[in-house]
């Protein structure tokens, strides 16, 4: 990146069914890389993206998806499947996505829910998500990850279980929660410039390096050589969110199940 400064730089972010898909305040990922980018001079825009409506990713530089329950995801499943070719090409072509929970399930082949039913995703991750059934424990809890060597922090609430393919990349490494399914240790998955995650909270109001990584590839990606480099910020506020959950999943009130994978 450049040293150029972010001034008369712009962003453009589309939030994907923000009223379905927000369990645990995921429409905050939006606010959050909205004030990070105007705190720097970057003129963020936000586009709320519904069932039917007339939207491309072509001149989207960010793409955020939220989690929901299985009955909102059914509602949101077929207009997902409609552009799910588009937001492939998209990937392909290094656009930046954020997919948490129930967004991230329907980012990758498909998920079966509670009820055995099969949700087609859109191929995005090369992972599948099945749900055990309503008798088997959710995974419930605070999460602490490891992330390009840093600490990642958030919560979880998940009936499903995802499990990703060989030579699908995770996101990251759990220490603490279940992360994808409670057994191989692996938290959510990567795939080019798209995030799939189960952290809630939402994620990146406490997780100020993250969202900065998804303002950067967006900058790098629209404006290439001349995307300029990321000011630093006042973050106290957030590393303290950060600090705090990083107590909160390691407390001795913390499950025994959520403190590590199964």
């Amino acid at each position: 990146m450049s040293s150029d400064t972010t001034a008369d730089r712009q962003l453009n972010i589309a939030v994907l069914y923000p009223e379905l898909l927000n369990l645990y305040g995921d429409r905050g990922n939006a606010r959050a890389l909205e004030r990070r980018c105007q705190a720097r001079g970057i003129d963020a825009s936000v586009t709320p993206v519904d069932i039917g409506d007339d939207w491309s990713p072509g001149d989207t530089d960010i793409v955020l998806v939220g989690g929901g329950q299985d009955r909102e995801q059914r509602r949101v499943q077929a207009d997902l499947q409609q552009r799910g070719a588009e937001l492939r090409e998209y990937v392909d072509d290094d656009g930046v996505v954020l997919a948490v929970c129930g967004g991230f399930q329907l980012f990758g082949h498909q998920y079966r829910g509670w009820d055995g039913e099969i949700m087609e995703g859109i191929g995005v991750f090369d992972a599948v998500a099945a749900h055990p059934g309503p008798a088997i424990q959710r995974c419930v809890g605070n999460v602490v990850a490891i992330w390009e060597g840093e600490t990642v922090v958030g919560f979880e609430n998940h009936g499903g279980r995802t499990y990703l393919n060989e030579g699908q990349e995770a996101f990251a490494d759990v220490v603490s929660g279940f992360g994808n399914n409670g057994g191989d240790g692996l938290e959510g998955a990567r795939a080019g410039n798209a995030f799939g995650t189960y952290l809630h909270g939402a994620v990146l109001p406490k997780n100020p390096r993250l969202a900065d990584r998804l303002i950067a590839l967006a900058l790098e990606r629209r404006y290439g050589s001349d995307a300029p480099e990321l000011s630093r910020l006042d973050d106290r506020a957030a590393l303290r969110a950060h600090a705090e959950a990083l107590h909160a999943a390691f407390s001795p009130g913390e499950s025994a199940l959520g403190r590590r994978f199964a």
